[in-house]
């Protein structure tokens, strides 16, 4: 079996990932790797992101190439274990045993009622935090420990990832590319790995990868089904720590839990009115803050178990997450690259040319059609806004017109009301005048009046 490391692990002593047996790791791992007449030796390890090759055991003679290939139906893969959920039933198993030790610690330190709690050493304050509210401290302490037992399962399962990633699964000797003549060398060179490491993301699904080339001949189709595998992958490792994250929310909300009770026991104990001397009153005091003293400590409790939850959750989070993307780092730099399907070579396969040269326009008329469509459906959806704005924009003048009009109408009845109005009190008046003069020449009757008309003086006479 080979293994790859990285260029800082010169000389060091390791242990082997597969049969856990301490390994020399050579200063020069070059002078190693046998060169096959008419094959490209691999890159320099200074080039290489994962590290130089090195071959099981210093002494050890060259691996001798794989000669034939398996029928297709021969394999078949392997069933796939859940590389990042553990078992529900022994995390909560491990999580109760954990419980139970933690319990059975602190109940020797559990300080008699007798002793004060300004007196507490500090493992009596410690036992103090989980029996003063037994149910919500014991609930919050059993999600603990359950959380971090499935962290720990999680990190094995981590570590048994990592420990793949140090094989040499596409080993150089078998050909500098990988093409439909040899590929499935490659794929017996997968098969024949230990069992114990060959069950991990990055073996699936460089496995999954070379048995799709082998079918399909087509690097693009193999690029989009990695693309699809990582998605998966990822979205498998983000979906695993949905228990975590409710473990995380409901801890400190089980000690709000426990201080809004001790602060109804508090407030329950607050009873002056059949008091009449001042101990009955210290008492009672005495009382009520010892009962806040156990609200305010549920809280801390849950607090504290959170915060100590957060720290190895993230870091679990990231170490995940750095595994994946070296996996995806692995697929796109080292597989990818040495894939050939006769596209790129003058006088390769017409055939495949035609079909990727097909597949190529049919894509981008299809992505040209779903562009229309959305664009389609834009200017409708504007098309939509502009006869809604139109609409409302008549309704609007519409509701303006009547409303001006209205007032004008208004005003010019109020106008012509008063201007009949005003002519009535001329017409009365003027009715009156005449009315006045008529019994005025009544009483004159025959009577003359003479008019003396008066001389004016001009502006230059003397009298």
């Amino acid at each position: 079996m080979q293994l790859k490391a990285e260029p800082e692990m010169a000389g060091k002593i390791v242990r082997c990932p597969g049969c856990n047996t301490k390994l020399s790791i050579p200063a020069s791992a070059a002078s190693l790797l046998p060169t096959p007449s008419g094959v490209t030796p691999p890159a320099p390890a200074d080039t290489d992101p994962f590290g130089a090759v090195y071959e099981h055991g210093t002494s050890a003679p060259d691996q001798p190439l794989f000669t034939g290939t398996a029928e297709r139906g021969e394999r078949g893969g392997w069933e796939e274990i859940d590389p990042t959920n553990p078992n529900g039933l022994l995390s909560f198993g491990i999580g109760f045993v954990l419980f139970l030790v933690w319990i059975g610690i602190l109940y020797p330190f559990k300080a008699p009622e007798s002793v004060s709690p300004a007196t507490y050493t500090g493992m009596q304050f410690i036992a103090s935090l989980f029996f003063k509210h037994m149910l919500v401290s014991f609930m919050n302490t059993l999600f603990f420990t359950w959380a971090m037992s499935i962290l720990y399962l999680k990190l094995q399962k981590l570590r048994h990832q990592r420990k793949a990633l140090l094989l040499d699964v596409l080993p150089w000797e078998l050909g500098a590319e990988i093409n439909r003549d040899n590929v499935g060398q490659f794929i017996d060179n997968v098969y024949k790995l230990p069992h114990r490491l060959r069950d991990s993301m990055m073996v699936n699904r460089i496995r999954k990868a070379l048995e799709l080339f082998e079918v399909k001949q087509n690097t693009g189709d193999v690029t989009n089904m990695l693309s699809s595998q990582s998605d998966i992958d990822s979205m498998r490792i983000g979906g695993s720590y949905a228990l975590l994250k409710a473990f995380l929310w409901a801890i400190p909300i089980l000690g709000f839990i426990g201080t809004v009770i001790g602060l109804s026991h508090a407030i329950g104990g607050m009873n002056f009115s059949n008091m009449t001397d001042l101990k009955q009153v210290t008492s009672t005091l005495g009382t009520v803050t010892g009962g806040l003293g156990t609200a305010f400590d549920a809280t801390l409790l849950g607090l504290v178990l959170a915060m100590t939850l957060n720290f190895p959750l993230n870091s679990m989070m990231k170490a995940e997450d750095d595994c994946l993307n070296d996996i995806d780092s692995f697929c796109n730099e080292v597989l990818l690259p040495r894939l050939n399907d006769g596209g790129s070579i003058a006088g390769g396969d017409t055939a495949g040319m035609m079909d990727t040269l097909v597949k190529a326009v049919a894509n981008a008329q299809k992505e040209f059609l779903t562009d229309l469509n959305a664009l389609s459906k834009q200017i409708k959806e504007q098309a939509d806004n502009l006869d809604k704005r139109a609409a409302a924009h008549q309704q609007r003048v519409d509701m303006e017109f009547a409303t001006t009009l209205n007032r004008m109408r208004e005003d010019v009845t109020n106008a012509v009301k008063d201007s009949v109005k005003t002519t009535s009190d001329y017409t009365r008046a003027l009715a009156t005048g005449i009315q006045s003069l008529n019994n005025l020449l009544s009483e004159l009757g025959g009577k003359q009046i003479l008019i003396h008309q008066v001389k004016k003086k001009g502006w230059f006479s003397s009298k």
